[in-house]
């Protein structure tokens, strides 16, 4: 286990991999493990980075640092504190909120980032997902493969008023104010079959700018990077693969991706 100590608290992360940075942020439930798959995929071309956010997984506990800013900071001073330049964001569900207020805060230091089951507003969020115990969660958004057990093994250890800060802080704030005109490249991409988390209306998704793009990944629900781990690292790689501050729309173009995606 690696770790590192951030203004007096312990920050749990993992890495794999050299090159280009690239840092993934987990959703409410579970924690940096499920990310694996992804990160060995990623860490062929990219140094890759998991975090557990303040409350989840093994990093510490403390409720003055739920709120979505205050994650984002972390975020920040993980990167300042690793040496780490320029970075491609992949977060889900929480990660992608928190991956949203750093980019919000400090736009020239993010060259791309690829959001998963993001929600849009706080509407989006279904009230089981606001109001279940974690065990709850676990059993109604993960699969009972081998696979999604290991994966959300860490879920247990998040601290419940983890989960409520955050969703208070999407309620209480339009985390997207003002994104659409920063220009970094924006990959959203949803699981159809997540109960938890609803996908953005089709006019909402029309307004995009050339900048950002919607992706289906059918046949997933909450965890596509679990569900249909093929799947969701092709779109992954083909994302990061564009060159630095070209449109996500230019995946359309690609014919053989969109096959594999099918």
């Amino acid at each position: 286990m690696s770790a590192i100590i951030l203004d007096g608290s312990m920050v749990h992360y993992e890495a794999l991999g050299r090159g280009r940075p690239i840092v993934f942020l987990h959703d409410w439930v579970g924690s940096w493990r499920y990310w694996v798959n992804a990160m060995q995929v990623a860490s062929t071309s990219f140094r890759a980075y998991a975090l557990d956010l303040f409350g989840f997984g093994d990093t510490s506990r403390d409720p003055l640092r739920y709120s979505l800013d205050k994650q984002s900071e972390l975020v920040n001073r993980f990167l300042q504190e690793m040496g780490i330049g320029k970075v491609a964001l992949v977060g889900h569900g929480l990660g992608a909120l928190v991956g949203f207020s750093y980019l919000k805060q400090f736009p020239t230091t993010v060259d791309r980032m690829m959001a998963i089951n993001c929600p849009l507003e706080y509407d989006s969020i279904n009230s089981r997902m606001r109001t279940a115990t974690m065990p709850e969660l676990v059993e109604w958004l993960a699969g009972r493969t081998p696979e999604a057990t290991s994966a959300l093994s860490d879920a247990a250890k998040a601290d419940p008023q983890a989960v409520s800060a955050s969703m208070a802080a999407l309620q209480g704030n339009n985390v997207f104010a003002g994104i659409r005109d920063l220009g970094v490249p924006c990959l959203f991409a949803y699981g159809p079959e997540d109960p938890a988390i609803s996908m953005p209306t089709q006019d909402r998704t029309d307004s995009f700018p050339m900048h950002m793009h919607l992706v289906n990944l059918d046949g997933s629900g909450h965890f596509p990077m679990v569900d249909n781990p093929v799947q969701f690292n092709r779109l992954m790689t083909d994302f990061l693969a564009l060159d630095s501050g070209a449109s996500p729309r230019d995946l359309q173009l690609k014919e053989e991706w969109k096959r594999r995606v099918r």
